[in-house]
């Protein structure tokens, strides 16, 4: 009996995804775990491995296909001892003792509609009736097997303009798969304008927008899918958190000599060092022991309850082509300096090649984002849900403060806390930053 391979969901969340790449084709023996397809989510590429053993009998889905339903079918195996291509016939629902099965019931059911047929042929005048399509029975009846006519619906795809290649001119998923990828005609250079729908502004591809610009001053980019997954979920954020904004100045200075001490104290292997700690890394570290020193700012909001978390998972933000990402640090309150430098090097650099595993950028507790690389003094990140706070790191610049009444020269870093108001407000955010700003200013103190 034929074995499905379906599209797995890799998340909770995923509805569709991209098959980027088959490792296996037609004829290939298959293994249990062995890795069949690459898979692209919104966040991340995941390979797909074999659960059931077999041959591979056909492969329904194309290398490459975009934006492919959770459950479609996307393989097809032949168990052992199964012939390859009466597998791939069988699953396709398209066996030849079927359709000769199915057209004397077709032929049955013309003669019945007979009169009906003859009343309508009196109606119409014969040079305007449509011409029946290879696929298409008298009466515009259309042959397809379930499979094919599933697929269609779901591509939006007319089987009426559909011919197909099976017994007796049976429409099969082939069909329907070379219909989709058939080249579709070139859209109008200047399309009628269409109307922003009721109560939503025009967006940057509507046609309000596009005619404010000379069609040659600007080229077209179509959002990816983890662009879109990015601008719906902040515009949900922005829509439904109440953010709250505290801000305040950390003297770093301890904090860097105690970082270089670190540093140069990290044993070698093969002429380089175990680990090489950033301020980054500090500054999740010293944020993580924060919210341990302040529960009642380690929450998020639901609206059955508060929920208060024992771990801190800090998020780290994550800039890659076509969006950012948030890996997690686990238990980073738990942790050394050294292990949180070397999981987010790996968090970052997987990140990056999109092989980051769904359960190391869900979830999580909170999030830091760090902008002062790129010299940004200060910024306001937007809260990132379920989490109820995202920290704002700026970069650390020398400035004038004023010590015991005589005016110095200190390293100082803004940070600025955005807080979900309902879950923390602006008095708990603050008691939050106080923490977070000892830690920082009195680095020892991370180490005991």
């Amino acid at each position: 009996m034929p074995i499905k391979i379906l599209m797995p969901a890799l998340s909770p969340t995923m509805e569709t995804g991209n098959l980027t790449k088959w490792n296996v084709k037609v004829g290939d023996a298959v293994k249990s775990g062995m890795v069949l397809a690459e898979i692209e989510t919104d966040k991340a590429t995941m390979e797909v491995e074999a659960v059931d053993e077999g041959t591979v009998a056909k492969l329904v889905v194309a290398e490459g296909a975009a934006d492919v339903p959770v459950n479609a079918v996307i393989a097809i195996l032949a168990e052992e001892g199964e012939d390859v291509e009466a597998a791939a016939a069988a699953a396709e629902g398209a066996a030849p003792a079927e359709a000769k099965a199915e057209a004397p019931k077709a032929e049955e059911k013309a003669k019945s509609e007979e009169p009906k047929a003859e009343a309508a042929k009196q109606e119409v005048p014969k040079q305007d009736a449509p011409k029946a399509e290879g696929a298409k029975a008298e009466g515009e009846r259309i042959f397809a097997s379930p499979l094919a006519r599933r697929i269609a619906k779901e591509k939006g795809l007319d089987l009426k303009s559909i011919k197909g290649s099976g017994p007796k001119g049976r429409i099969i998923l082939r069909d329907v798969e070379a219909a989709e990828v058939a080249p579709k005609p070139a859209p109008s250079a200047q399309p009628a304008p269409a109307a922003a729908p009721a109560g939503k502004p025009a967006g940057a591809g509507d046609e309000t927008t596009l005619k404010l610009f000379d069609p040659d001053s600007y080229e077209l980019i179509p959002h990816d899918g983890m662009r879109k997954t990015i601008a719906r979920r902040l515009t949900e954020s922005k829509q439904t958190v109440p953010h709250f904004y505290v801000t305040v100045d950390v003297e770093i200075d301890a904090l860097l000599a105690l970082r270089k001490e670190i540093n140069d104290a990290a044993p070698t292997a093969d002429g380089k060092p175990a680990y090489k700690v950033s301020v980054n890394d500090m500054v999740i570290k010293a944020y993580a022991l924060a919210l341990k020193a302040v529960p009642d700012a380690h929450v998020s909001w639901t609206d059955g309850g508060m929920l208060k978390h024992k771990h801190a998972d800090v998020g780290v933000a994550v800039s890659i082509p076509g969006g950012l990402i948030t890996p997690i640090v686990r238990k980073a309150d738990e942790k050394s300096l050294s292990t949180i430098s070397n999981e987010v090097k790996d968090l970052a650099k997987r990140a990056k090649d999109r092989k980051l595993k769904p359960d190391e950028y869900q979830g999580g507790t909170t999030s830091v984002s760090n902008l002062g690389m790129f010299g940004v003094k200060d910024f306001a990140a937007v809260i990132n849900p379920p989490h109820a706070t995202i920290l704002a790191v700026g970069a650390g610049e020398q400035r004038a403060v004023v010590k015991d009444g005589q005016l110095a020269v200190a390293t100082v870093m803004s940070v600025t806390l955005s807080t979900d108001h309902r879950a923390v407000d602006g008095a708990l955010g603050a008691e939050l930053l106080k923490a977070f700003k000892g830690f920082v200013e009195k680095p020892m103190s991370m180490l005991v």
